[in-house]
């Protein structure tokens, strides 16, 4: 059984980065899997349905924003993956992870850079981490709604910034992030 992981959420400001793990079934394929960024968000959500519904296991978890800023994005990021996979509720063979990183796990562990893009669990992986995170911040956009985060999803966008710079830092900036560490002056 071979598990992907891939995460969303490293490079945004503000809100927690997010990991997933999948394992496919492969008596059930499912159409369409790719990089969770070459997708349309109407159909990465009818993706995620789908992986949800049909892949053997999947689990999504996370690292929060104190993590983030206490370990590093990479480590709160090594960290979220490596929940998502203890998450699974069944062991993987080996677990293939996006990019040139891999967690400490139980089982065997190979970074694949740009594996989103080729291998469809970490495809799988890449949308159900993205949607879960898109959700969480438009959540989050209900208790802090002056920051609209529920159109840039917390990345330092020139938009995101301004209301930064006029509204001050929240709970859910990254304080370790430039951006936000210039405006607390630390």
């Amino acid at each position: 059984m071979v598990c992907g992981v891939d995460e969303a959420g490293r490079g945004p400001i503000a809100g927690p980065v997010f990991a997933a793990a999948v394992i496919l079934d492969p008596q059930q394929p499912i159409a369409g899997l790719k990089d969770s960024k070459l997708l349309a968000p109407r159909r990465r959500e009818v993706l995620a349905i789908a992986i949800r519904r049909h892949a053997r296991a999947w689990a999504v978890a996370s690292a929060t924003v104190e993590e983030i800023d206490r370990l590093n994005i990479l480590q709160a990021t090594l960290l979220a993956m490596r929940r998502a996979v203890e998450q699974l509720g069944v062991v993987p063979d080996q677990a293939l992870i996006d990019g040139n990183r891999c967690p400490r796990l139980s089982c065997a562990a190979h970074a694949v850079v740009g594996g989103d893009r080729s291998v469809p669990q970490i495809s799988a992986a890449s949308i159900l981490a993205k949607t879960a995170r898109d959700a969480e911040m438009r959540r989050l956009h209900g208790e802090y709604p002056n920051y609209g985060l529920d159109r840039h999803k917390g990345y330092p966008t020139p938009e995101h910034l301004a209301l930064l710079e006029r509204h001050g830092v929240c709970a859910i900036h990254r304080r370790s992030f430039a951006p936000v560490r210039h405006l607390i002056g630390a």
